[in-house]
């Protein structure tokens, strides 16, 4: 298969996928140094508040719920926007460009949570947490990737996109099917109908974005009543916005569809404002109490193997017998060094783990845990993606086209 069909175009790589990885990148830095003191606050004297603050309630719910089910639907609405855009107008817009970045993905999901089971299979509640450590934080390895600068090629980038990409749309997939609690028909019901609106209003292509966004507020309403987690509103309500493809346009009037517009004013505030939040108000652990034997506990030891080697062999392995086979070609100018760093750097999944954490434990003690292993096992894949990158040698001698 030619090259050509894993790559976009010049024009589109130096200005829509840089928009993108350059608001992800540095949001994954600002990710790093949040989710770093928040460690600190936990470990500090000023612990009590700052759990006390979570646990405060503000009308119907804590603080932390209002973060992880309200401000975490935007995040949401960004992640369903991205895969509308990309599989209509993108990096995944046709077959050829799907399969290396599916194929990863699916890979890199099926391992991790394949060492998850195997050592916890015996625990009926901890082998909830399955789905733990199969999701990749796009935000903190591209963050890794924008230390590294020009010695990472953009096409590993777009690689590396695509497949959180499709990472994301697996991981809301498992969240309405496996982490659903109880369901209220009539709250549900609502919710249909709702939908049904929207989807009028997509058909009748209505320009303005606020009827959309207020349905949307109804909606999420009605999914938190529902059963149904409430940040999946946030994914249905993207499916529902209008895009306008034009194939051969140029990208200036591709801006003017208003998914893409809605997208644009969201990438900035959701990487550098609603993640951060997210990180900072989840991912503080107390570590008082916490012996080595912890860190060796299935549960906890099941997420950081999952991440770190999971990860590695479903990602990488994916890729190895792709291109083996003759069924694609590695992503231009990168080396197998380079292509195992980058595979090391999806073991990096604290945003969307945490989130799928909280879901899947209810006891704080089993949230601990697995918040310890999303943190070790994501910063042991990041430092060791991070080395490989830096020390790889980089592959010059093949020529690439940029064309469709």
């Amino acid at each position: 298969m030619s090259s050509k069909k894993l790559l976009p175009s010049a024009g589109r790589i130096n200005s829509t996928l840089r928009k993108f990885t350059d608001s992800e990148a540095s949001g994954g830095i600002l990710l790093m140094i949040v989710a770093a003191l928040a460690l600190v606050i936990a470990n500090s004297p000023l612990a009590p508040v700052y759990f006390a603050t979570m646990k405060t309630y503000l009308g119907p719910l804590s603080v932390q719920h209002w973060i992880n089910d309200a401000l975490m639907a935007v995040f949401f609405l960004m992640v369903g926007l991205e895969i509308k855009r990309e599989m209509l107008d993108g990096q995944l817009s046709s077959w050829s460009r799907r399969i290396l970045p599916g194929v990863a993905a699916a890979g890199g999901m099926a391992g991790p949570a394949l060492i998850y089971v195997l050592l916890n299979q015996h625990n009926p509640e901890a082998i909830r947490g399955w789905a733990i450590p199969a999701a990749t934080d796009i935000a903190f390895a591209l963050g890794v990737l924008s230390l590294l600068g020009p010695r990472v090629p953009v096409t590993l980038k777009v690689f590396l996109t695509a497949l959180a990409i499709i990472d994301d749309l697996g991981a809301v997939v498992i969240i309405a099917l496996f982490y659903t609690s109880d369901i209220n028909l009539l709250a549900l019901g609502g919710a249909a109908l709702v939908l049904l609106n929207l989807y009028a209003f997509n058909r009748m292509n209505v320009s303005r974005l606020w009827p959309f966004l207020v349905l949307g507020a109804v909606l999420w309403f009605l999914v938190l009543k529902s059963g149904v987690h409430a940040t999946i509103a946030g994914v249905l309500v993207a499916l529902m916005i209008p895009i306008k493809v034009t194939p051969g346009a140029p990208e200036a009037t591709q801006d003017n569809s208003l998914l893409h517009r809605l997208e644009h004013s969201l990438h900035f505030p959701v990487s550098l404002l609603v993640v951060p939040i997210f990180g900072f108000a989840n991912a503080g652990v107390s570590l008082s109490g916490v012996s080595f034997s912890v860190l060796l506990e299935p549960l906890t030891l099941g997420i950081a193997l999952g991440l770190v080697l999971g990860k590695l062999a479903g990602v990488f392995g994916a890729v190895f017998l792709l291109v083996r086979t003759g069924v694609v070609q590695l992503p231009g100018s990168a080396s197998w060094a380079q292509t195992f760093g980058v595979s090391l750097l999806c073991g990096i999944g604290f945003t969307m783990s945490l989130f799928v954490a909280l879901l899947a434990f209810d006891d704080p003690s089993m949230q601990d845990r697995a918040k310890l292993g999303i943190l070790g096992g994501s910063l042991i894949a990041g430092i060791a993606g991070y080395l490989v990158l830096l020390l790889a040698p980089r592959r010059t001698t093949r020529a690439v086209s940029t064309a469709d």
